[in-house]
């Protein structure tokens, strides 16, 4: 998988950098409350969208939250926190002034 940096600490995957993404469609009965239904359709029609893009764009989200949640976790875990240590408790540099700003 791979990261695009778009700047701005802004950074994203495309869909075929994600594992569990393909084009090939199957489908799936599934089984919803019917208020729950009834809230999908009604968005799905505020948003212009059919029942099925709605409930497949949703997934697609929650399926790309949780790798990117996986993909912070994993690099966590390999953080060398000795070397931050070194690097943010080191001597010299100045204090950021009054007016310094993000580019």
């Amino acid at each position: 998988m791979s990261i695009h940096h778009l700047g701005n600490g802004v950074v994203a995957l495309r869909p075929s950098d994600i594992p569990f993404m393909s084009r090939s469609l199957s489908t799936y009965p599934l089984r919803l409350l019917t208020s729950i239904k009834d809230e999908v359709m009604r968005r799905a029609k505020a948003d212009g969208t059919s029942f099925n893009h709605f409930v497949a764009t949703a997934l697609a989200e929650k399926l790309a939250a949780m790798t990117t949640a996986a993909y912070f976790v994993e690099r966590r875990d390999r953080a060398d926190r000795d070397a931050f240590d070194r690097i943010v408790l080191r001597a010299g540099g100045k204090p950021p002034q009054p007016d310094d700003q993000m580019p």
